[in-house]
C-alpha cells in the first residue's frame, strides 16, 4: 500500500503526517530521518489496527502543486 505522507520543515526538525491515518505523526531531525520514521509509523498503526479488528485503510488522499504569480 502506498499513503501519501506530508513532510514540513520546521526551524529545527522535520515533521510527517499521514491524512488518510488520523493521529499518524512522526518527527525527525533531517527529512530522511523523518521519512523512515513516518515509514514505521504507518507499518504500526496498520498493525494495531489489524490487532482492533479494524479494516484496514484504502489510500485515497493525494497532492499537487499549483503555480501562481506573486506581484
Amino acid at each position: 500500500m502506498k499513503f501519501l505522507v506530508i513532510v514540513e520543515e520546521g526551524p529545527k526538525s522535520f515533521g510527517a503526517y499521514v491524512p488518510d491515518l488520523p493521529g499518524c505523526v512522526a518527527v525527525g531531525a533531517t527529512r530522511s530521518e523523518v521519512v523512515a520514521l513516518i515509514q514505521e509509523a504507518i507499518e504500526f498503526h496498520l498493525e494495531g489496527m489489524r490487532a482492533d479488528g479494524k479494516p484496514m485503510p484504502q489510500p485515497n488522499s493525494s497532492a499537487t502543486s499549483v503555480e501562481v504569480e506573486v506581484a
